[in-house]
């Protein structure tokens, strides 16, 4: 099997496909060799076999001898012995595509390297096995085998398509991307999810035809790039359509402050003259009179709530006193998600980060207890979420969430909106006025959904309903539940890595949204939400499947990305280099169990070799990188 094979071998295994090559189930034994011992029954061979802790069958006559089922893994290779007996089995992880390798029936596996040369290194120990089992110098004569590039090892993703967005927004994020010549991924992902902000629990849809699942349409998204390649400016655009309704709403809430402080003047007028009345009063002992003037006297105007759409940064208690008087939901934006993410995996922030949980359904009511602040009582928390960042990090923070770090609780699954798209080969100097009239539509589009009319769009709000709701016309109706029962029965198979399951999982929320978004969007006039926005919202969710299976990429094969960390900084290491020399380092993704994965990588491409001490002492490898590589002489 060739390196670009396992590698194929590696991505199909993110995409959850069965590998092309060698097959990972069921357990079987490629080149078995039949053993018979002796002209005695093959029972009795069997029984002394299994006797002895070797497992074996009768097939077409002949005794064959079966490797050990081990959880999890499947045989990768069998070494014969030179003298006999039972083979050495070389397993493979089925999810890390990690190897083993087992010396005999028994014994515990040890975590090999295959070589260039075809061999298997144990990388704690430097101990070597070949074709005819141990090997004492797999190098003859010290010569190296060529050094194979490493591969990108990142998936492709699907071009972002303009035909995905409402018809309205389309020019204007064609503009916007010509302009800055940026992938339009960026603004688009930044459009819908401001467009889901807008709509918030003004309405809802009812996926199923007659039950009574409903879904908010709230939506988190993310962008995901280098520097260069003006993700914060892509997302700002989107973002001033939400900054003018903010403008809007401030300058309306001054207006009605203004009103207030009038009524508070003649409130307290008011009350001056109902001490008269309530002294009277009591005077002639009518204590009704009294209580209901005093009553009167106290109720005071209640000061008008400001409407507020977005936030960049809130605490936790103060992003529920703005939600309590804005239960439509908000808007957070960060320019760098990173930063929001890391702050939720600090000490003491286990509160805030059940919160946000919470809101991303945008329908459980949540309340705070907070000396000084009080009961902040919630009706519905509603948060969406927009913002960038970079791969780099984005890696290191997915590996600690599958490893099972603090980031394991389904928060970065509900970034359902996230694309990672390749740069653009070519740039252009781009130097002209904004399309006015495109953004001028898309902007009437974002006004008319922020005074959403339940009752004229033909939404339903039955008694106990918290939302009203729209359900799918007939013909959406049945597209949807046609998509969902393979979407159910993809997630319930076999081969899909449970980070990837639960991400897309959450499609089945994912899709009732973007198809409600879209049909508001298009469709002024309201009714059942169509056949062609569910469409639109199922060609959402194969596009983004596929951004998906990109961001989880270098987390669901982690041993290539800590190979590709630790080769571009081989040269900053001493020559030779141990693993503690690289994991003491602090570099991203490579503490030990990221090192050990990083060698044997490089051991199978060839980029370095181990090489076992033979002094007293603790076993330690020493690595030696390809003269190749450094520029030296090949040994």
């Amino acid at each position: 099997m060739t390196r670009s094979q396992a590698q194929c071998m590696k991505l199909d295994q993110v995409r959850g496909d069965e590998p092309q090559g060698r097959q990972t189930a069921p357990l079987t034994l490629p080149d078995r060799q039949d053993a018979v011992l002796s002209p005695v029954a093959q029972s009795d061979v069997c029984a002394a076999l299994k006797a002895a802790g070797r497992h074996a069958e009768t097939v077409g006559g002949a005794v064959r001898e079966e490797a050990p089922e081990i959880p999890g893994w499947s045989v990768f290779d069998t070494i014969q012995r030179p003298g006999g007996g039972a083979p050495i089995y070389i397993y493979r992880d089925r999810l890390s595509l990690t190897l083993a390798l087992s010396e005999r029936p028994g014994a515990d596996h040890v975590r090999v390297s295959r070589d260039g040369c075809g061999n298997y290194v144990n990388l704690d120990t430097g101990r070597v096995w070949g074709r005819n089992g141990i090997v004492s110098n797999p190098y003859p004569g010290g010569a190296w085998p060529d050094p194979e590039p490493l591969p990108d090892g990142l998936p492709p993703v699907a071009p972002f398509d303009l035909a995905l967005l409402p018809v309205a927004l389309r020019p204007w994020i064609a503009d916007i991307a010509e302009r800055m010549q940026c992938p339009a991924d960026y603004p688009a992902v930044a459009a819908m999810v401001c467009l889901a902000a807008v709509v918030g629990r003004q309405v809802a849809i009812r996926p199923k035809q007659f039950d009574d699942w409903t879904v908010t349409p709230n939506l988190w998204g993310a962008v995901v790039g280098r520097p260069s390649l003006l993700k914060t400016p892509a997302i700002q655009e989107p973002i001033r359509m939400i900054e003018a309704l903010e403008t809007m709403a401030r300058e309306a809430h001054e207006r009605d402050q203004q009103h207030h402080a009038a009524d508070l003047l003649v409130a307290e007028a008011a009350a001056k003259e109902a001490k008269t009345g309530i002294a009277k009063a009591v005077k002639a002992r009518d204590a009704g009179l009294a209580h209901a003037l005093a009553l009167e006297a106290g109720a005071l105007p209640e000061p008008p709530a400001r409407r507020r759409y977005l936030t960049q940064d809130a605490t936790m208690e103060k992003l529920g006193e703005l939600l309590r008087d804005n239960p439509r939901g908000i808007l957070i934006y960060r320019d760098e998600l990173v930063g929001f993410l890391a702050g939720l995996d600090q000490e003491g922030r286990e509160g805030s980060r059940a919160f946000y949980l919470e809101a991303w359904n945008g329908s459980g009511s949540f309340r705070f207890d907070r000396i000084g602040r009080g009961t902040i009582e919630i009706d519905a928390a509603c948060v969406s979420l927009i913002g960038g960042i970079q791969p780099g990090p984005l890696g290191a923070y997915m590996l600690s969430a599958i490893r099972g770090g603090r980031g394991d609780d389904g928060l970065i699954q509900r970034l359902q909106l996230a694309v990672w798209p390749d740069a653009p080969a070519t740039w252009c100097n781009v130097d002209r006025c904004p399309d006015t009239q495109a953004r001028g539509t898309a902007r009437a589009v974002y006004e008319r959904l922020d005074q959403i009319d339940p009752a004229a769009l033909g939404a339903t709000r039955e008694d106990g309903d918290r939302l009203p709701w729209l359900r799918f016309s007939p013909e959406g109706q049945a597209l949807f539940t046609e998509w969902r029962a393979t979407l159910e029965r993809r997630i319930r198979a076999d081969g899909i890595h449970p980070a990837l399951e639960s991400h897309l999982a959450k499609f089945r929320s994912l899709v009732p949204s973007l198809a409600l978004l879209c049909h508001l969007a298009d469709t002024p006039g309201g009714g059942p939400v169509s056949r062609a926005a569910v469409l639109r919202a199922l060609a959402w969710s194969e596009y983004l499947e596929t951004h998906a299976q990109r961001i989880y990429a270098p987390a669901l094969v982690p041993d290539m990305a800590a190979a590709r960390e630790l080769d571009r900084r081989l040269s900053d290491l001493p020559e030779p280099f141990t693993a503690r020399d690289v994991s003491q380092r602090g570099w991203r993704l490579l503490d030990r169990e990221g090192t050990a994965a990083a060698l044997a990588v490089l051991i199978e491409y060839g980029r370095i070799r181990g090489e076992a001490s033979t002094g007293p002492g603790r076993p330690t490898t020493r690595y030696h990188l390809h003269p190749a590589l450094h520029g030296g002489p090949e040994a």
